[in-house]
């Protein structure tokens, strides 16, 4: 059975499809990467797995169940994390509570034990915050724990929101374009971190990105969207060499 899948997913905005019956299957431990040209609809797929949008028609099946139009919240517990294009921190707070306010996600004591300090909050909190420590550890981000996220270099905030959403214990992590603005340093940097979080953590990788290096370099399966559709679905030797692909980039006729 297939970690995620995606049967026919469709979503209409008014007279615009923005996805038209895309259908691709992730199984645990794919590094798996979904590209296409500017608009060709994969942030949109991205918001329909992490139910910010409902598919108009088709199936989000995650685990074997259908969460198509199940609230961002409810999939966050399922399993499913992500980062985003545009960088979503909580720029007031430093670094290593940036990571245990993902960690919250999986708290299990209430509000008003929180609140009243019992003992089975602050221990579960504590366990958090050292749970945090080994993620920023893990992602060269140690040494930053106390810096205000806003303080950051652009590189190391990435890194941040990457580890922030690792802290939700996800199965299935979606990231957004993560080395968008990065030198070549830095990604090759992240590509060796995103095999490590794999491998290491059993985590299932879906990420949109524009650099083609970096998505060859990296991802073992590919699928390709242009204008909402999907138009060449395999592995990197095969999709550089589609004549689909080469033309939704280039413009030329295929």
């Amino acid at each position: 059975m297939s970690l995620l899948e995606l049967q026919q997913a469709t979503i209409r905005f008014g007279g615009l499809v923005a996805v038209n019956a895309v259908s691709f299957a992730l199984n645990e431990g794919d590094l798996f990467g979904l590209i296409g040209p500017n608009g060709a609809g994969k942030t949109t797929c991205f918001n329909m797995i992490t139910g910010v949008y409902e598919p108009t028609s088709g199936k989000i099946i995650f685990q074997g169940k259908d969460i198509s139009g199940t609230p961002p919240s409810k999939i966050a517990k399922l399993g499913i994390s992500r980062t985003f294009q545009n960088i979503r921190l909580f720029n007031s707070l430093s670094v290593l509570e940036n990571v245990v306010v993902g960690g919250f996600l999986r708290h299990r004591t209430g509000l008003m034990s929180a609140l009243a300090y019992l003992s089975g909050s602050i221990a579960e909190t504590a366990l958090l915050k050292e749970k945090a420590l080994e993620l920023l550890e893990e992602l060269d981000l140690l040494e930053v724990a106390n810096v205000r996220s806003a303080d950051l270099p652009y590189g190391r905030q990435r890194r941040l929101e990457i580890a922030r959403a690792m802290a939700t214990q996800p199965k299935l992590l979606l990231l957004d374009e993560p080395a968008a603005g990065m030198n070549p340093q830095e990604k090759q940097e992240l590509q060796d971190m995103v095999r490590k979080i794999r491998d290491n953590h059993g985590m299932t990788v879906l990420l949109i990105e524009h650099d083609m290096r970096f998505v060859m370099g990296l991802c073992e399966r590919i699928v390709v969207l242009d204008h909402g559709e999907e138009i060449a679905q395999g592995p990197p030797e095969t999709i550089r060499k589609d004549p689909k692909v080469i033309a939704a980039y280039l413009g030329q006729a295929v």
